[in-house]
């Protein structure tokens, strides 16, 4: 669990920038919409 929370603070961004902020979490809400998928597509 404690690795788990490892990864996610590093995926969090720290930044000022609005559209920085906005780009970067859809990357991740891409990554992991596209991660379901491929997991959903195993199944």
């Amino acid at each position: 669990m404690t690795e788990l929370v490892r990864v996610l603070r590093g995926l969090r961004r720290l930044t000022d920038d609005p559209r920085d902020a906005f780009t970067h979490r859809l990357r991740i809400g891409l990554a992991v919409a596209a991660l379901i998928l491929v997991l959903s597509l195993l199944r």
